[in-house]
């Protein structure tokens, strides 16, 4: 049962990503392209899954734990440091050049495009990478420790 609600929550997701544009990285360049040829629609699209988050979050959390879960898993952390800002415009710098960005290149996917394919092996390269580093980040701090 549970593989089958996150089988529904992702084609709502992807859904929704096709219906707003964001698998077409054309769309996406144009909302960035403020000096030129600029689409301001996905504000609208951005506008709305905050409004959904913000009162989403509040509805959800009053409840002891998920349906499919036995907790929450939220970020442990609110500090904001120099790996979260550096992910983040990495991250922002990425959607920019391509785009894409990893919540409409996963349903994009589906286009067949080679651009879209290289992406997405590159985008999960980084992600192996980045978790490497980190885990091996980790293994030296513990020696160190100890």
């Amino acid at each position: 049962m549970r593989l089958v609600i996150h089988y529904l929550i992702g084609l709502v997701f992807g859904t929704g990503i096709a219906i707003s544009g964001m698998m077409d990285p054309a769309k996406v360049a144009n909302f960035f392209d403020v000096a030129g040829s600029w689409d301001p629609s996905l504000a609208f699209v951005m506008g709305g899954a905050v409004l959904v988050a913000f009162f989403g979050y509040r509805l959800v959390l009053k409840r002891p734990a998920p349906v499919i879960d036995t907790q929450f898993h939220l970020p442990l952390s609110t500090k904001i440091d120099g790996r979260l800002v550096a992910g983040a415009a990495i991250f922002g710098v990425g959607w920019g050049i391509t785009g894409l960005c990893p919540g409409g290149a996963i349903p994009a996917l589906g286009t067949g495009r080679v651009d879209v394919l290289v992406f997405f092996v590159m985008m999960a390269a980084g992600i192996w990478l980045g978790r490497q580093y980190t885990h091996r980040r980790t293994l030296l701090a513990t020696r160190r420790a100890s």
